[in-house]
């Protein structure tokens, strides 16, 4: 375990060591997760999920789509699904 500290403008230090071992180089990016209850955890790269949602979010607001609106289609889209795959006929 190692301990950083929270400098001005809120620059982090990792120390020496763990950016040996990881190959860590300045300008690598990283997703700050937020676990709750204080837990943080830092994960190298960006996101994949949040960049799914950042784009759809974009979607919808260019196609004017409310988050009720996308919520029940995706509900209408998933029971449609399962009627397709586990319902015998």
């Amino acid at each position: 375990m190692a301990t950083i500290q929270i400098r001005g403008k809120g620059n982090l230090t990792i120390p020496a060591r763990v950016r040996k071992k990881y190959g860590l180089a300045e300008g690598d990016l990283f997703s700050l997760i937020d676990l709750g209850e204080g837990c943080l955890l830092l994960a190298r790269g960006v996101s994949q999920v949040e960049k799914f949602g950042d784009r759809v979010a974009q979607i919808m607001a260019h196609e004017n789509v409310s988050e009720a609106e996308m919520l029940k289609a995706l509900e209408e889209e998933r029971e449609r699904f399962y009627r397709e795959r586990y319902v015998k006929r």
